[in-house]
């Protein structure tokens, strides 16, 4: 039986939280790494927008964005209850996860591609969401309660982009309970499986 096709990019964090979703799931796909200069052709067939991910399942049906892959995944088994939290509040913080804060970091990661304020302005945009998942993470060990749920899988790698743009001034941040949240995603597991390397599909 086919499997579904995964078109990926390894460091693209939308791609990684569908990764992390799709593999949690215990879901076999068929991934396909691509090159963002040469991207195959049939991805541009299929989703003509050509950004990653994209999940093609094997009746056709085509899937464009990474949260709809998460929750398609979660949907058909989610063994470590992510979709358990309460929805409103999950889809209030990866929204501003996706919106305000995502548009700080791409200026604050490449301050040279934007020129109307200072490099620490666009950090101290983001910091305002740093500050509301550090107040968050004083009361419990994840983000919406005791255990993980679907915003910390969404948002864990813009967190990890974030840091790494200062790594020095993250490490030393007023952010201790971030850190520590963190650090517990990127050492865990399931991180290191998502993030193994596959060959570049170029068909």
């Amino acid at each position: 039986m086919a499997l579904p096709i995964l078109y990926s990019y390894r460091r693209c964090p939308y791609a990684m939280r569908a990764r992390m979703a799709i593999w949690a799931a215990n879901i076999q796909v068929e991934v396909r790494e691509i090159s963002l200069r040469e991207k195959p052709a049939h991805l541009l067939q299929i989703s003509p927008k050509g950004t990653v991910p994209v999940l093609q399942l094997p009746d056709g049906t085509v899937l464009e964005q990474s949260l709809d892959i998460m929750q398609w995944a979660l949907a058909q088994n989610d063994p470590q209850g992510w979709l358990n939290a309460d929805h409103d509040a999950v889809n209030a913080l990866i929204t501003i996860n996706d919106g305000e804060f995502k548009q700080a970091l791409d200026r604050y990661k490449y301050p040279d591609r934007y020129h109307e304020q200072a490099q620490l302005v666009y950090r101290e945009q983001g910091e305002q969401f740093l500050q509301r998942l550090e107040a968050a993470l004083e009361q419990h060990d994840y983000l919406l309660g005791d255990k993980p749920s679907m915003a910390d899988i969404a948002i864990f790698p813009f967190i990890r982009q974030f840091a790494a743009v200062d790594a020095e001034w993250f490490a030393s941040s007023a952010y201790p309970k971030l850190r520590g949240w963190l650090e517990g995603w990127l050492q865990s597991p399931l991180f290191e499986k998502v993030m193994q390397k596959f060959p570049t599909y170029t068909q």
